[in-house]
């Protein structure tokens, strides 16, 4: 799923593409995607762009008059930029909407269609897509503590929790956790000053860093390989790759529908974090340690 950093550089290209344009019309092609009934989405018609912005994980396109349209891409959504003479890419394009000097698609590359769109009058009605998360990058440390803390989680979960930090997901919470040498199961009422220091500097560094990487990739071109996958990623996406700090094999966890890539040796001081499913199957002989683990796989 798109993050806080391809989202930031998808708004920042939709507002040098698209302010003071008219929304030609929007077209449907798969009348699913559309989660709203009033106002019609025949009322954005020309319409001209004012602005884009991010609610949390979701892209908001602000045209004239107080309409909105709300994109929510979930994991396998997209935007796409292409002339008006382009054909279709109807296996995968869920709504089409025309400008004069170019089509914006909104594509979902998965049979499960989770993407969605809304239109919402008024700057009331975007009140709803708002989890109550706040904004990392403009935050002060004692306001990332105080978010944190309100409820007692593991790092893992309250770095991807929309209703206690906004725009983060899976892939970014492995690499800064990685890059606060931290556990993602170590729970937030632990942490100690040193530790929440650690971890806010860690946040705000990964995901500047990640902003800038690509926007210097994306350049004045839209983007095109939007992925939670890439190859600058210290650990998420690189299990059993060597850790970029130690060498080591990068280890993960599964759990539910997610996962959590983490360095044992940069994060855990070695030791293993049990997988929940393989864990209770293996039982006693689940290898505790890294070490114990390579021994294994080598005989």
């Amino acid at each position: 799923m798109p993050e806080l950093p391809d989202i930031t550089i998808y708004i920042e290209r939709l507002r040098a593409l698209l302010h003071g344009h008219p929304l030609v019309r929007a077209t449907l092609f798969s009348p699913f995607v559309l989660r709203s009934i009033d106002p019609p989405i025949a009322e954005t018609h020309d319409r001209t762009v004012t602005g884009a912005r991010r609610i949390g994980k979701r892209i908001v396109l602000e045209l004239e008059g107080e309409l909105y349209l709300v994109v929510h891409l979930m994991i396998a959504g997209r935007l796409k930029w292409q002339k008006l003479s382009s054909k279709v890419p109807r296996k995968i394009a869920l709504v089409r909407f025309e400008f004069a000097h170019g089509a914006l698609f909104l594509t979902e590359a998965s049979a499960k269609k989770r993407a969605s769109l809304h239109v919402v009058r008024g700057e009331a009605g975007l009140g709803q897509f708002d989890r109550g998360g706040i904004e990392v990058m403009g935050c002060s440390p004692s306001q990332f503590r105080a978010a944190l803390i309100r409820e007692n989680h593991t790092l893992k979960r309250a770095l991807t929790d929309p209703r206690i930090l906004s725009g983060i997901g899976n892939a970014y919470s492995d690499e800064i956790l990685h890059r606060a040498r931290m556990s993602p199961f170590v729970q937030t009422h632990k942490l100690d000053d040193e530790g929440f220091e650690r971890l806010y500097r860690a946040t705000i560094d990964v995901l500047a860093e990640w902003i800038e990487r690509l926007r210097a990739h994306t350049g004045d071109r839209f983007p095109e390989r939007v992925t939670a996958f890439r190859d600058e990623m210290a650990v998420h996406g690189k299990y059993r790759q060597p850790c970029p700090v130690c060498q080591a094999p990068v280890q993960r966890i599964v759990y539910a529908q997610n996962e959590a890539n983490y360095c044992a040796r940069c994060q855990t001081g070695g030791k293993l974090l049990a997988d929940r499913a393989l864990s209770r199957l293996l039982k006693k002989n689940w290898p505790r340690t890294l070490e114990e683990l390579e021994e294994r796989r080598s005989t």
